[in-house]
């Protein structure tokens, strides 16, 4: 975003420097108290947080035209409100409640869920910062934290996926990729597909997947696509297998057969055994946004032992690109609000100011993502916690290519180029849908242009979707070695 760009960078870095020096200190106040400042409102005045929230409700009452004249032209107001986000971070990390009611204060003064990007995202981090301070035991945690209802969070995630590229790229990268898996072994397979999906979500990417197989079926050589997806409820697998059925009917030369799995913490032997390939078909693991959620290493590393057990012929990865230590606060406050300010400042870029979608995708999805990344408790879902699996309060931890790379290669796996039809269709995709910058390259220091960007990375074995010169997400191909 243009307020956070430059100068602000610098006073980014500059921040986390002088609160990193003082870390042996800071971690001697955190253990002196249990769960970080989940009590620390008790000493405050009730005066003190009756006027911090009365400082929020006005803020989320301020009307646009009033927020844009907030707006300093030279930048200025939202280098302000970036700096009195890294001190009010630093005081509730080091348990001084007073200098962060304070400044929380003038956060809620300056923030605007209607202004330009950088009032947006304050205003959501503000709120989480809040929650956070006051602690789980306060009257007004849950007012703070209050979720989007399942009916909301579906539609934000659908103006989003409609209006910005984010989910569309992930998704149609994969499904090229699985498409020439299966043309790959079309010989073989008795033009059987078998997509093994760990995180269905609302089953979005699969429609496209089902018009290009059709395309390729004729009435009388029909394929035959298997779709196997965990969820997060039996309600939600059973509305995503009604929309995907009734999508499907509309193909005739396919033939279409979904199974939906809760998610669970373990896999039995008789969920392997329904997993592995059936009538040599082509079976393809779509790992989008999944690893990233699993609260332990040991999750990931059994999740990924289980994908190589099964021998697909591809598994397609796609996560968040970041670097959000689980140990450490202040660092994952950083990393986020540099991930959130491009996110926020790419909607710019897809919906005017005054849009509704834009609001319901901020408030309801993105926003929600904020305050519960600030809010969650590392330490204590680290630990196991028998079968319960709190799939609803998952916090993704991000973390970069290289990373992936790493953990993939140990478990087995080898990387795959991504193929040339594969990048065209992201700039095609880019070109459409935003005001696109040209493809860019591993070492090139992304001069000239603004906007979304296509990056081709670790030779052609990745590909980014990034705004400007950060990378949102990644997707990569593997194959068991």
């Amino acid at each position: 975003m243009e307020a956070v760009d430059g100068d602000e960078e610098k006073l980014l870095n500059l921040s986390l420097a002088i609160v990193s020096d003082s870390g042996g200190e800071m971690k001697r106040k955190r253990n002196s108290r249990h769960n970080n400042v989940s009590t620390s409102y008790e000493g405050c005045t009730e005066g003190k947080i009756f006027l911090l929230l009365q400082m929020r409700e006005q803020m989320l009452k301020l009307d646009h035209k009033r927020s844009k004249a907030t707006t300093i032209e030279d930048g200025s107001n939202g280098l302000r409100l970036i700096h009195l986000l890294l001190i009010t971070a630093s005081s509730i990390n080091e348990n001084d409640t007073v200098s962060a009611l304070e400044n929380l204060k003038e956060l809620y003064k300056g923030a605007s869920l209607n202004g330009d990007s950088v009032q947006r995202v304050v205003a959501y981090f503000a709120d989480g910062l809040a929650a956070k301070l006051l602690g789980r035991k306060s009257p007004f945690f849950d007012m703070i934290m209050k979720e989007p209802t399942a009916e909301e969070e579906f539609l934000a995630f659908m103006d989003l996926y409609r209006v910005s590229p984010y989910h569309q790229f992930a998704h149609f990268t994969a499904n090229q990729a699985i498409i020439e898996s299966f043309e790959k072994e079309e010989e073989k397979n008795n033009r059987a597909l078998h997509v093994i999906d760990f995180d269905m979500s609302y089953g979005f990417q699969w429609p496209s997947l089902i018009q290009s197989l059709s395309e390729k079926a004729t009435g009388g050589n029909r394929i035959s696509l298997r779709i196997t997806g965990f969820g997060r409820s039996q309600e939600e697998l059973q509305e995503t297998e009604n929309r995907l059925v009734s999508f499907a009917k509309g193909f005739r030369n396919l033939v279409f057969d979904f199974q939906g799995l809760l998610r669970g913490r373990s896999y039995n032997i008789n969920l392997i055994n329904n997993l592995r390939k059936k009538r040599n078909e082509t079976v393809a693991v779509n790992l989008v946004f999944h690893l990233n959620t699993l609260e332990k290493t040991s999750k990931m590393s059994e999740t990924l032992n289980l994908v190589r057990s099964i021998s697909p012929s591809v598994v397609i990865l796609v996560e968040q690109e970041g670097s959000r230590s689980p140990r450490s606060f202040l660092s994952r406050f950083m990393e986020s609000l540099h991930y959130f300010a491009a996110m926020f400042d790419s909607l710019d870029d897809c919906l005017p100011l005054e849009s509704a979608e834009r609001l319901s995708i901020e408030k309801n999805h993105l926003g929600k993502e904020i305050k519960t990344m600030l809010n969650y408790d590392f330490d204590h879902h680290d630990h196991d916690h028998g079968d319960r699996d709190d799939d609803h309060n998952r916090c993704a931890k991000y973390e970069r290519l290289e990373t992936w790379k790493a953990r993939m290669e140990s478990h087995g796996f080898g990387g795959v180029r991504i193929s040339s039809k594969s990048v065209i269709q992201a700039k095609l995709l880019l070109k459409m849908r935003t005001h696109y910058c040209p493809l860019q390259f591993d070492g090139d220091n992304g001069n000239g242009g603004a906007g979304f960007r296509v990056f081709e990375r670790d030779e052609g074995r990745a590909i980014s979707l990034g705004w400007q010169n950060r990378y949102l997400l990644t997707a990569s191909m593997w194959q068991c070695l």
